[in-house]
């Protein structure tokens, strides 16, 4: 069957199941849009902004695990897409990009909006192309989409020049895919295992370290059933918020320079470190010198280059952890005994009673932490939380009682402000019987607050809680505890109308003073059915506490509040 490169792009979207495309058109994409307007066979979302179309197919990637699908065109419509693009990439999020680029004889050129989009991408994606031939493209297509959603996931770009989507070609979209220099290992060594197996049988004081790849890898019921059958205390990573559920007795919290003082006490007197699907970041380990220094380490993880890249490892295993995990559980599920580790709980029991997890509430001026825990009161299960970065992002980390994996969106290894807004969008596309809240800032908001009109046109309703401190909130916090309280351009007193804003572009807004008027906001924005804001005024100077400073050990917290 001949047909056009743009033809082709639109046929293999439908072959591989995608169901939403979040994109911006432009001049070099202009041929597979005029598909897309021919076809009409599968759901397109205009963005306001290249950079919120990405975020949006990672929301969608992140809520519901399947590969999310982004369109842009060349030049600056690429560039636009970079933030989205590296963002999931330090995720590792599934999702192919296309994006238009200046036709073959102007590449290197200088063209109008050329860029070399290869080049520029090459440090933030898994994989990219660049397609020079109509023969290529379907076999390029097939790849993006398996090399995305196989082993570790991650973002794929294919960049196809102008030419290429109008010229005619044969079209056979492969069934299958053959990449000798691309096998992902999921089983596992089994030696390396019962190795592991002996390892948990023998210690003291073993820590589940669950990361982010337990929910890529969809192990939490795996997980939950290792901890279970043995009794090991977990501690869950900022990705991992939901593996254990929020009322399991041996979740500890989350580790790490915002973690709770038992979780990171624990990580730092362990005497085996069981890292499921982690990959030891900076946040997590603090000063390496310092970190689980009386620890071996079980390191499981199905990117090879992860393992011993930060830490060194006694036992390493490369597999899907979903499927190591299973083989754990049949190796030790008639040996285990839960009663060995009981001094080992008790002490992280005192841990958590000598220094929970808390604030001083007040009613004379919201808590951020009490919104967080009342929104856990009144949505709870039924939610799918997204957050931007700052001061909320861990506040919500900290107090939202997540119960599953997926229902956690965030940008963690980026720390990408204005990915929260867009994000919802993508996850609300993806789970529309869902609720859905952006928890963010009234600095992060304003990143990309254009998608409000996205929102509203497309009656997506996703509800934005601003935590208004008119503050860059978490600089703010190192200036006070690091800088001597100098707030060298954080000071955001100049504000929008925020209530105004949403109904401006077809939205509802609610302004929160009060408890009260915070429960009422909440369900009459669910109840309006549209994009809505609700602006809540929060103590200015609160802080996030605990605190591991920068490069510091761990085991060292900054658990008090600085004078305001």
């Amino acid at each position: 069957m001949k047909m056009s490169g743009a033809q082709m792009v639109c046929e293999a979207i439908i072959a591989e199941g995608v169901d939403v495309v979040f994109g911006y058109p432009g001049g070099a994409i202009m041929n597979v849009y005029d598909e897309i307007y021919k076809q009409n066979s599968f759901r397109h979302i205009l963005t306001r902004h290249e950079q919120a179309a990405v975020h949006a197919a990672d929301g969608y990637a992140r809520a519901t695990g399947r590969v999310g699908v982004a369109m842009v065109t060349s030049g600056p419509g690429f560039t636009n897409a970079v933030t989205g693009l590296a963002t999931a990439y330090a995720d590792s999020v599934p999702m192919v990009v296309i994006s238009g680029q200046v036709p073959l004889s102007l590449i290197g050129t200088d063209g109008f909006q050329e860029v070399d989009a290869v080049g520029i991408s090459r440090a933030c994606t898994k994989h990219n192309y660049l397609v020079r031939s109509i023969d290529d493209l379907p076999r390029v297509l097939k790849e993006a989409f398996y090399i995305a959603s196989s082993g570790r996931p991650g973002p794929i770009l294919v960049d196809i020049p102008k030419d290429i989507t109008g010229e005619l070609g044969h079209f056979e979209y492969p069934k299958s895919v053959d990449l000798p220099t691309y096998k992902p290992r999921y089983k596992g060594n089994n030696r390396q295992i019962k190795k592991a197996v002996e390892a948990i049988l023998e210690a003291k004081k073993p820590l589940l370290y669950v990361g982010g790849g337990t929910v890529l890898g969809k192990a939490s019921d795996e997980v939950r059933e290792l901890a279970k059958i043995t009794q090991i205390p977990a501690v869950e990573t900022l990705m991992a918020r939901g593996v254990m559920g929020a009322s399991n007795p041996l979740l500890l919290g989350m580790v790490g320079m915002h973690g709770n003082y038992a979780s990171n006490m624990a990580m730092s007197e362990s005497d085996l470190i069981i890292s499921l699907g982690a990959r030891f970041d900076d946040r997590v380990t603090g000063k390496l010198s310092e970190f689980a220094k009386y620890a071996d380490v079980i390191h499981i993880d199905i990117d090879p280059a992860n393992i011993g890249k930060i830490v060194d490892v006694d036992y390493p295993i490369v597999g899907d952890v979903k499927q190591v995990v299973s083989k754990m559980i049949k190796m030790i599920k008639d040996r285990a005994n839960p009663d060995r580790y009981q001094v080992w709980r008790d002490i992280l029991a005192r841990y958590n009673q000598l220094h929970p997890l808390m604030y001083n509430d007040s009613d004379e001026v919201i808590k951020p932490q009490w919104v967080i825990q009342r929104l856990g009161e009144l949505v709870g299960k039924d939610a799918v939380i997204t957050s931007d970065v700052g001061q909320h992002q861990m506040w919500a980390a900290q107090y939202y009682p997540f119960d599953r994996p997926n229902q956690w969106i965030n940008s963690g290894g980026l720390g990408t402000m204005g990915y929260g807004f867009p994000a919802a969008i993508g996850a609300k596309v993806g789970k529309p019987d869902n609720i859905v809240i952006n928890i963010t800032g009234d600095g992060s908001i304003l990143m990309n607050v254009q998608e409000l009109v996205t929102a509203s046109e497309n009656n997506i309703p996703v509800i934005n809680v601003i935590l208004n401190n008119h503050f860059l909130g978490m600089v703010r916090q190192w200036q006070t505890f690091f800088y001597d309280k100098r707030y060298s351009e954080t000071d955001l007193s100049y504000q929008p109308n925020w209530k105004m804003l949403a109904q401006a572009c077809g939205g509802e807004g609610f302004d929160v003073t009060t408890k009260e008027e915070f429960d009422k906001a909440i369900k009459d924005a669910i109840a309006s059915n549209k994009v809505c804001f609700v602006n809540v005024a929060v103590d200015r100077f609160e802080n996030v506490l605990p605190m591991v400073p920068a490069g510091g050990a761990l085991y060292n917290m900054l658990l008090e509040h600085k004078d305001k």
